[in-house]
């Protein structure tokens, strides 16, 4: 292939990869949620939460991409259990932030003084990385971008590979902004604007969980009666 064949197989994946992943992601969905899982974090806390939840989202989404369809024959799985499982993950969780409790002043700074940096640590990956902000969707998004690689010129394939990769850390880091700059953004909504918007957010999450499950529960039904339409 020419170098310019190559300049654009890069420009596609590149631009594919952030089409496909952040429409899923939804950045500006999931700073209310992590704000409010962070009720009582100092700033400085939220910050570095903020840091790792977008490096853990950058190596999970790069993992899915690279090495996603591998694991999965691996242990015998498939999308469609992947999504099932995830989405009762995100329901549970967005279900707990429907039914959670509004708290004032006087909660807010009990839970600063408990918020540990162990307690930040225990939640950075779960539920903060996942499934909140990385859901089974996104997992799944990331996989279906990981399948353009096979390619039977290894180059392309490579090249494929570097342009889906800075995609992943642009949507990483459109998600670290959104989390960054969430106390300023609610904030403008004042503190019955926050708790309804924080609200509507879980809402939305719980909506999601119950569409993940039912698109991998009719996955799975649809193979269940065309194996049975072969016997």
């Amino acid at each position: 292939m020419l170098t310019n064949e190559y300049v654009l197989i890069f420009s596609r994946s590149f631009l594919f990869a952030l089409a496909t992943l952040l429409p899923i992601l939804n950045p500006p969905s999931v700073a209310p949620i992590f704000w409010t899982l962070t009720e009582g974090a100092s700033s400085a806390t939220r910050l570095a939460l903020a840091k790792r939840v977008a490096i853990n989202v950058a190596l999970m989404m790069t993992v899915a991409m690279v090495a996603g369809n591998v694991l999965l024959s691996f242990f015998g799985l498939s999308l469609a259990i992947v999504r099932v499982g995830g989405g009762m993950l995100v329901v549970a969780s967005a279900w707990r932030l429907v039914n959670s409790v509004d708290g004032g002043n006087q909660r807010a700074a009990q839970l600063a003084e408990s918020f540990t940096p162990e307690m930040a640590k225990a939640r950075a990956f779960y539920p903060l990385t996942f499934p909140i902000s990385c859901g089974p969707g996104s997992i799944a998004a990331a996989i279906t971008v990981g399948a353009q690689f096979r390619d039977q010129d290894h180059l392309a394939s490579l090249v494929r590979l570097a342009g889906s990769l800075p995609g992943v850390l642009l949507v990483s880091f459109i998600l670290y902004i959104c989390l960054r700059f969430a106390a300023q953004f609610l904030y403008r909504l004042g503190e019955s604007g926050t708790s309804v918007f924080m609200r509507l957010s879980a809402f939305i999450l719980l909506c999601l969980g119950v569409q993940i499950v039912w698109d991998g529960a009719h996955e799975l039904l649809l193979g269940m009666l065309l194996e049975l339409r072969a016997h």
